[in-house]
């Protein structure tokens, strides 16, 4: 008997070569939302098979169940269908209890990252609270490590506790991914003789105000 990892390489396979293939008279692409309700589907029969108890206990009505798949199936509408079956690949080896939405959404995000060769949030805050100035010149691993620190502020992160600075530096780092896997393409700016090592940590009154605020809101000061 095939495991539910062997199935769903296969569903992944089987679903990829049918994106190749499948093609209407006029030439164009199959509508997505048909290859999303197939992958949903994969995805809980793969559901049923690892997690047979679990999966029972929780949808064991079919209205109930049908109610469920329409939720996941508007909630992943945007993410790519292989990074859904990969997310289920992951879920599938890495935990034993069966994920909610929301914990299937954040395998999403790690398929993501992993595919964009991304890491993950607090990897990428300590490579940018740990990188030389001038920023603009650092051998980044991935462009989206320094526009989250910009967008976080350089001063800010280099003076403030990681307690407080992490889940500011993480918000704009999210926000990043997101903007990546909706087909944003990132670049890193050419270092000019303004961006030096003295006048990159410094802030304007401006940002000043904005770290007050940052700070106020996570003290709750």
């Amino acid at each position: 008997m095939e495991s539910g990892k062997d199935l769903l390489e296969q569903a992944v396979h089987d679903l990829a070569a049918s994106a190749k293939t499948s093609r209407t008279e006029a030439g164009r692409a199959e509508a997505p939302a048909a290859g999303l309700v197939d992958a949903i589907n994969q995805v809980f029969a793969l559901f049923r098979l690892n997690y047979h108890n679990q999966y029972y206990s929780a949808f064991g009505e079919t209205e109930q169940l049908n109610q469920i798949k329409k939720l996941w199936l508007e909630s992943l509408s945007s993410q790519p269908i292989d990074v859904i079956l990969k997310a289920a690949k992951r879920c599938i080896e890495k935990s034993e209890y069966l994920p909610t939405l929301h914990r299937f959404l954040s395998y999403c995000r790690d398929v993501r990252l992993a595919d964009a060769h991304l890491p993950d949030a607090h990897a990428a805050y300590r490579e940018a609270c740990l990188a030389p100035n001038p920023k603009h010149e650092y051998h980044w691993s991935h462009p989206a490590i320094f526009h989250a620190g910009k967008r976080a502020d350089w001063h800010y992160l280099a003076s403030t506790p990681e307690a407080s600075a992490f889940p500011v530096f993480k918000r704009y780092y999210d926000m990043i991914c997101d903007e990546l896997a909706a087909g944003e393409v990132l670049s890193l700016p050419r270092a000019t003789t303004e961006q030096s090592d003295m006048h990159e940590p410094m802030s304007t009154p401006e940002q000043q105000r904005e770290q007050l605020i940052r700070l106020r809101k996570h003290t709750g000061l």
